[in-house]
C-alpha cells in the first residue's frame, strides 16, 4: 500500500468508522480495486486530509454537495459520519438551508427527509 493510500484509509476510517470500510474493504474485487484506489487515494488522502479547513466543515460541504447533487445513498452515509466530524444537526440543517437557494427547494426538501430519517436512526442505535 502507497504512503498516499494509507494517509487515504486513515482518514476514511476516522470519518466513516472502521465498520462501513471494513464492509467496503471486503466487498471489494478485482473489478472495483481501481476505483476503490482512485477514491482513496483523490477524495480521502488528497481532499479529505488536507489541514486546511476542518473535518466539522469538510463534512458540511460534502452534504450541500450530495443534496444538491441528489447522491441520497451517499448523503445518509455522510449524515451518519458527522459523529465522527463533529457536525451537529444544526449544521446538517444550515448546510441544507443553503442547498434550497443555491441547488433548489426540491433537492432540499428532499435531503432533509433523509437527513431526519438518518439522524433518528442514530439516536435510536445510541
Amino acid at each position: 500500500m502507497s504512503e498516499l493510500t494509507e494517509t487515504g484509509m486513515a482518514t476514511r476510517r476516522r470519518v466513516l468508522g472502521d465498520a462501513h470500510v471494513d464492509r467496503a474493504e471486503a466487498a471489494k474485487t478485482p473489478f472495483d480495486l481501481p476505483f476503490q484506489t482512485l477514491i482513496t487515494d483523490a477524495a480521502w488522502a488528497h481532499v479529505w486530509s488536507r489541514d486546511t479547513i476542518s473535518l466539522r466543515e469538510r463534512s458540511m460541504l460534502t452534504i450541500a454537495l450530495l443534496a444538491g447533487l441528489g447522491n441520497d445513498h451517499e448523503l445518509a452515509m455522510h449524515v451518519r459520519a458527522t459523529r465522527n466530524t463533529g457536525a451537529s444537526a444544526d449544521d446538517i440543517m444550515e448546510a441544507l438551508l443553503h442547498v434550497a437557494i443555491y441547488a433548489g427547494v426540491p433537492r432540499a426538501n428532499h435531503a432533509i427527509k433523509i437527513a431526519k430519517q438518518t439522524l433518528a436512526e442514530m439516536e435510536a442505535e445510541g
